[in-house]
């Protein structure tokens, strides 16, 4: 597609973003936390077919056309788009003891080329990513304790999700097979524990993620991820505290050559949720250490691994129309440096979305060799719309890593550490309450001294991303 059109189509989406309702009110923006869909669609599936109780029954279809101008990751388009196809099938029957679910996801890319960035994070052809067994336990520790214990392939959101996640926004999910347990004890005590064999999502070569091609995906003791998550809420009034433990394996395989990562992360996090009318508070970080090779090759030497991450916001909720919310936020992840050492944190599945930056076409900015704090507003315009906007400058933690996930670099990091400004903005609203949701986002990235200067940083300017999305729940 000539650039020309390119830009005329991100300016469109702009234009279309730019018209809905709330855009044009004073108030600033913040990301408004996106919450799962828990309510019951009037298009319900479940009521279609007239299951009765014990079955749940769901499905969705999203449909998201991404567009970019001025891309700043190398080896790609200068400006692209892509059209983005998403269905989902879940179903769950309880048989008391035991429930037995499963859930068909089946994500697909068009109108790329040999140039645009489709990965696995796009295609994933009719995959079954949960198929499971549950049992729910009642007062298996004493009264006023419950567990719960499930084995099979499942998906997973531990914690604050900063390191395991289904993200949402990203077109295809993480799934797992194995075991966890999810226990509730009395005065507060949530945990979490897991053994479980990360799904490689199946075919990876570019080739066949253009042409949407089906390939069953595999799990096996070459990738295993283990360990666990333990909350205590009520710790001082509505402060909670978290701590949590996760190891992390993988070899190679006959197919996949890897990076024989062999890590442990340990983490903690103290927050406060939010509420209307008072303040809240977060703040999390981790330790990671162990080894890894310092590339794919079979003969690579292994380093030592030392790397930190951390985390801190403070938000307050007004207690007024359109429920306005205000955060200040900072995030540090360290990045590789000259040495025997390897310092660049691996922020394993965790998701991005909720608050760095989108996936899809941009996906330059994750939880990777970042120093960056943040301002954001978000606010309800309507009861059916949502609207957030964030303001983020860039710089990295290491001046001679690749700066967070772009892999723009500069090893002699002459080209400076500040990456540029990033502004997003997104709006959602209900077309069919609880059945059929619009989301608009855009994105400004203005290059700062490294992505302009840095030795393979690409020539394209500025950065503009725009996102149109068309969610049906059933």
């Amino acid at each position: 597609m000539p650039l020309l059109k390119r830009r005329s189509t991100g300016a469109a989406v702009c234009a279309v973003l730019c018209s809905l309702p709330g855009l044009t009110s004073a108030g600033a923006a913040r990301a408004q936390t996106a919450s799962p869909q828990t309510a019951v669609s009037p298009w319900s599936l479940r009521r279609v077919v007239g299951a009765d109780d014990r079955l749940k029954l769901s499905a969705t279809a999203r449909f998201r056309f991404d567009t970019i101008d001025g891309q700043p990751r190398p080896g790609f388009n200068a400006s692209d788009d892509v059209r983005n196809l998403r269905t989902t099938l879940f179903a769950e029957y309880d048989a008391g003891p035991v429930r037995f679910g499963t859930e068909l996801y089946d994500s697909r890319a068009y109108g790329g080329d040999a140039r645009t960035p489709i990965s696995t994070n796009e295609v994933n052809v009719a995959e079954v990513v949960q198929a499971y067994a549950a049992v729910d336990l009642d007062a298996p520790f004493g009264t006023g304790t419950t567990a719960t214990v499930q084995a099979g392939r499942f998906v997973l959101n531990l914690g604050s999700r900063r390191l395991v996640a289904a993200d949402d926004y990203r077109n295809t999910t993480n799934g797992y097979t194995g075991v966890r347990a999810d226990i509730t004890g009395r005065d507060g005590l949530r945990a979490t524990v897991l053994y479980v064999l990360p799904t490689q999502r199946l075919p990876d070569d570019l080739p066949s993620l253009l042409d949407n091609a089906y390939g069953a995906d595999r799990e096996g003791s070459d990738t295993r991820l283990w360990g666990g998550v333990a909350t205590r809420n009520g710790l001082v009034g509505r402060v909670a505290a978290e701590v949590s433990y996760l190891r992390f394996d993988e070899r190679d395989n006959d197919t996949r050559p890897t990076r024989d990562r062999a890590l442990d992360t340990f983490g903690g996090r103290v927050f406060r949720p939010a509420s209307v009318g008072s303040w809240d508070f977060e703040v999390e970080a981790f330790r990671q250490w162990g080894s890894i090779s310092a590339s794919n090759a079979p003969t690579a030497a292994t380093l030592d691994v030392s790397a930190g991450f951390f985390h801190a916001d403070v938000g307050y909720s007004f207690d007024r129309p359109m429920k306005p919310r205000i955060s200040l936020r900072y995030d540090w992840v360290s990045g590789d440096r000259p040495g025997q050492t390897y310092e660049r944190f691996d922020t394993l599945y965790g998701m991005r979305r909720a608050e760095i930056a989108p996936s899809g076409l941009y996906n330059a900015v994750g939880r990777a060799n970042l120093s960056s704090p943040a301002v954001r507003v978000e606010w309800l315009p309507t009861p059916a719309t949502d609207v957030f906007i964030s303001y983020r400058p860039l710089w990295l933690a290491s001046r001679t890593d690749s700066f967070s996930t772009s892999s723009v670099r500069d090893v002699t990091g002459r080209s400076g550490a500040f990456a540029g400004h990033q502004i997003e903005l997104r709006v959602r609203h209900w077309l069919v309450r609880d059945a059929l949701r619009l989301e608009v986002g855009t994105l400004h990235l203005a290059r700062g001294q490294f992505l302009k200067t840095a030795p393979n940083a690409p020539d394209t300017g500025d950065t503009t991303y725009s996102s149109l999305n068309v969610t049906a729940f059933f």
